[in-house]
């Protein structure tokens, strides 16, 4: 198996699911083809940010060497994955994929972009209209939906301001493992939003590794339906793509 490289701690409750998760595959996989061996797992190296400074570095749109050190603090990070011996990386994060072309320049080894694999799930399901529920950068962000519109689908994040603020609050409060209600306001944003700004039957990409921790049940899914709606869970999508290309030749 490949050496994986994880730059995570943004938050840290989701990497360990990322890390937790590509191990449980790992020994799944290995398990079901020779039950009485010791199962495998992959190398792992795992590069952790301080979630505050992440939030400090953000940038302007507006005035492209405002994200530098934004920038600068996520490729010293793949760097060190990098020099660690692994083969491919992975930022644990959705918010860092706004700057993927500049995070990544200069980095020698595959780093697999998570907006590449929602939208790949996101065709796959026949989603034409996507919802983008994140942090404040990801909701804004005109690559993630650059990143859907070059297929065809149409995406957007709440129009409301109110329901930004509560996504936004609710993303804080899955950082310290405060679940309780958080799935169910989600759904009603989500419905919301479906009535007010789209026309066909739209799926919810959850573009915050936070937000699936919100559906325990079914956080280790990559697209799922619940009360109605159809989530694309980047956290889950992300991992996979992780142990698929970590099993590859």
């Amino acid at each position: 198996m490949k050496k994986i490289g994880i730059v995570g701690g943004i938050a840290w409750a989701s990497t360990v699911d990322y890390y937790s998760e590509i191990c449980r595959r790992s020994e799944q996989w290995h398990l079901a083809r020779n039950p009485n061996a010791v199962p495998s797992t992959p190398e792992i190296s795992i590069e952790s940010l301080d979630l505050h400074k992440v939030f400090s570095y953000i940038g302007n749109d507006e005035d492209e060497g405002s994200w530098a050190q934004f920038d600068n603090y996520h490729r010293a990070a793949l760097l060190q994955v990098e020099a660690s011996g692994a083969d491919f990386a992975l930022m644990a994060s959705n918010s860092p994929h706004h700057r993927f072309a500049s995070i990544t320049r200069g980095v020698r080894i595959p780093v697999l972009n998570m907006l590449e694999v929602v939208v790949k799930e996101s065709l796959r399901t026949g989603t034409r209209e996507v919802l983008i529920l994140g942090t404040a950068l990801a909701m804004r962000s005109a690559k993630f939906r650059e990143a859907f519109e070059e297929h065809g689908i149409v995406a957007s994040s709440p129009s409301g301001e109110a329901a930004k603020a509560t996504i936004n609050a609710l993303v804080f409060e899955l950082q310290r493992g405060k679940i309780l209600g958080a799935a169910e306001q989600i759904s009603a944003i989500a419905k919301t939003a479906f009535r007010n700004q789209f026309n066909g039957r739209p799926a919810v990409y959850l573009g915050c590794t936070e937000l699936p921790l919100a559906f325990p049940d079914q956080k280790a899914l990559g697209s799922f339906e619940q009360d109605g709606v159809l989530y694309l869970n980047s956290t889950a999508l992300h991992i996979e793509a992780a142990f698929d290309f970590a099993m590859s030749e």
